[in-house]
């Protein structure tokens, strides 16, 4: 423990030692320069003369010819030069562009020595005088010499001090560790060079990985291309790295998964670089390196969106947002604050999330007027208030319950909250005249299986039945899971990787669809602003994934090893679960729509009178907390309705 403390002591000692002699050189930089120019001008014409004279040390130009020659170069080189802003720049960061300027003011600065010295030539005046006239006999040769040496010395000396800082000089530290890099493109080379001028060694780059043929084993910087993605596990295994890093901007979504699957089995931290639009765009920087996330092997690439659909649809209007302290509501209330309302009305029946939500949007957005609405969206009398107070131009209904064995084992609570709820809020639109109603729905409302889906599903069937009839265009936007959302798999995965648990899947052949909580705000925008009334948009959730492959992938990137550091135990399907959700805008029952990613699901129209009959019977029902009659209730709704007359949980 001692050893350690010793130890670190002098690493801060050499850390701080190192910052005061920065802080000298800094504050004294410009004089040093231009001293270690003079030096150099110096030396350089010292050089020259000895050059001409084949090496041999003689009066006629050491005494007669060097000094005085020496005044005029360093006058006229120092002037120069100074133009050229070379007394400005900061010698560890040399480039290309710096070599360059030193040849201009080297070329510009001898072109007027030479041009000064015919003149002295042509001049018989100036020759006679005894302390120039031995100037007259300088070799042509040492002003070509001059110059070369200037930009060699010059240009050496800004290199030592580069490689210095980015080679030679370390703080004394723990192991480095071993770092490799994915991308030996024009990113690999620009993070190797940023990481090279870091202030403290942390990383010893041991090589780098291309899939390119033609660069297997060329050097860059001194650095090894080692081998192709195929190869990662044996080169790590060899050299034993520590992180890896993803050098490469435009990298696909499959492409990053690629290399975490490759990998799988390693214990390795994986980094990335930023993308290619924040770096082109300035934002960040290649050396900006972090880790890499789930959402880098899920996410899909940037929505395209009809901004000015969207902002005719949201621009000086008062918003009502239900549900807006969870993860989509909140996500809406964010995307909405873009195009600048009139007012965002933030609805939300639990006070800490809405707290937490308001506070963070009146930070983020202070010119957005909001106003924090605790209610129950079950309470018809108070969602009523609120519309007849606020005059709600659009509606966003995100509230619901969500969890499929939750509701299984409460059966009452979903329809109460998805369906009455949502006839509350809706019946409170048409009431109070708002001009468009937008209810998010999910995927489980497909054929479904669950309470909770079936609850959503008749809950789309009371807002489509209600859009005949009423001023106010009524749609629905269905879509899957999204990443990171409340009580979703990813945040429960991390959590029991956190906490050293093994993680656990419902089944090996459980498959999801997934989407970023902004990517599907914003496909919801865009499909409620170009909605009609009635239709039940679907959005395009991409491929489903493997939720096995899911925590695979998570234990991956958290540097462990599955099934050796970190179990995946199989704990078998929940109640009202299905092993794959139904979620396509392809095929007869779907017509696309101006936008790739969003379809419309064709729907027979009901009966109102019997529809709402039947509602009403169900939520009569839904107070009993019987799963059984709920259920039979539900499928005289829902005749596609497929789960189960008795709900085993409960025994």
């Amino acid at each position: 423990m001692t050893e350690a403390k010793t130890h670190s002591q002098k690493i801060e000692s050499n850390q701080k030692d190192s910052s005061s002699s920065m802080s000298f050189f800094l504050k004294y930089r410009r004089p040093l320069i231009i001293c270690a120019h003079i030096l150099t001008f110096a030396a350089s014409l010292f050089l020259s003369f000895l050059l001409a004279a084949n090496m041999q040390l003689r009066r006629s130009w050491l005494v007669e010819q060097y000094p005085t020659m020496l005044m005029a170069v360093i006058v006229i080189k120092l002037i120069i030069f100074g133009l050229f802003k070379q007394y400005q720049g900061w010698w560890r960061y040399v480039g290309i562009s710096d070599l360059f300027g030193i040849f201009r003011a080297s070329l510009i600065s001898t072109a007027v020595i030479v041009g000064l010295w015919y003149v002295f030539l042509s001049n018989p005046g100036i020759r006679t005088i005894s302390r120039f006239e031995p100037l007259k006999d300088i070799p042509q040769a040492v002003f070509m010499a001059d110059m070369f040496g200037t930009i060699l010395i010059l240009a050496g000396l800004r290199m030592a001090i580069r490689l210095y800082h980015e080679e030679f000089r370390t703080v004394e530290t723990a192991r480095l560790k071993k770092f490799l890099i994915v991308g030996a493109g024009n990113a690999g080379e620009a993070l190797l060079r940023e990481m090279h001028r870091m202030t403290v060694a942390q990383y010893a780059v041991v090589g780098f990985i291309d899939d390119d043929p033609a660069k297997k084993g060329i050097n860059i910087h001194g650095i090894p291309v080692l081998g192709t993605v195929e190869q990662l596990p044996q080169i790590c295994e060899e050299y034993s790295i520590d992180e890896i890093a993803i050098a490469i901007p435009s990298a696909t979504h499959k492409q990053l998964r690629r290399v975490i699957q490759v990998c799988e089995g390693t214990k390795i931290r994986f980094r990335t670089v930023p993308s290619i639009t924040d770096i082109a765009s300035g934002k960040l920087s290649v050396s900006q390196i972090r880790d890499v996330d789930i959402n880098d092997l899920l996410g899909r690439q940037a929505v395209q969106l009809d901004l000015n659909l969207i902002e005719d649809y949201l621009r000086d209007k008062v918003i009502l947002v239900t549900g807006a302290g969870g993860s989509i509501g909140s996500e809406m209330c964010r995307q909405v604050c873009n195009f600048e309302p009139k007012n965002l009305l933030l609805v939300e029946q639990a006070e800490n999330p809405l707290f937490i939500v308001e506070r963070e949007l009146s930070s983020e957005f202070p010119k957005t007027n909001m106003k924090a609405i605790i209610c129950d969206i079950t309470d018809t009398t108070r969602v009523e208030n609120i519309f007849q107070t606020y005059k709600p131009d659009v509606v966003i209904h995100a509230a619901a319950h969500k969890h499929v064995p939750l509701m299984e084992t409460n059966p009452g609570e979903s329809i109460k909250n998805n369906v009455v709820g949502t006839r509350a809020v809706a019946d409170a639109a048409d009431k109070y005249s708002a001009k468009n109603f937008v209810m998010i729905s999910t995927d489980k409302a497909v054929n479904p299986t669950s309470l909770m889906g079936s609850s959503k599903r008749i809950a789309e069937m009371y807002i489509q039945d209600l859009n005949r009839t009423s001023n106010t265009h009524y749609v629905t936007v269905r879509f899957g899971n999204v990443l990171d959302s409340n009580g979703s798999v990813v945040p429960i995965f991390k959590k029991q990787i956190a906490d050293g648990r093994p993680v656990t899947v419902t089944h090996p052949d459980m498959k999801r669809y997934f989407m970023t909580i902004p990517e599907a705000s914003q496909l919801v925008l865009q499909a409620a602003a170009m909605g009609q009334g009635g239709e039940i948009f679907v959005l395009d959730m991409g491929e489903p994934v493997k939720i096995v492959d899911l925590a695979r992938e998570l234990i991956t990137l958290s540097g462990f090893r599955p099934g050796e550091d970190i179990e995946i135990i199989f704990t078998g399907t929940r109640p009202g679960e299905k092993l794959f959700e139904e979620l396509s805008i392809k095929g007869e029952d779907m017509l696309p729509t101006r936008h790739p990613k969003i379809g419309i699901w064709k729907n027979i129209p009901v009966d109102r009178d019997t529809l709402h009959s039947r509602i009403e019977e169900l939520i009569n029902t839904a107070q009993t907390q019987d799963y059984e009659k709920i259920v039979s209730k539900i499928k005289n709704i829902i005749p596609e309705y497929l789960g189960n007359t008795h709900n085993n949980s409960l025994n």
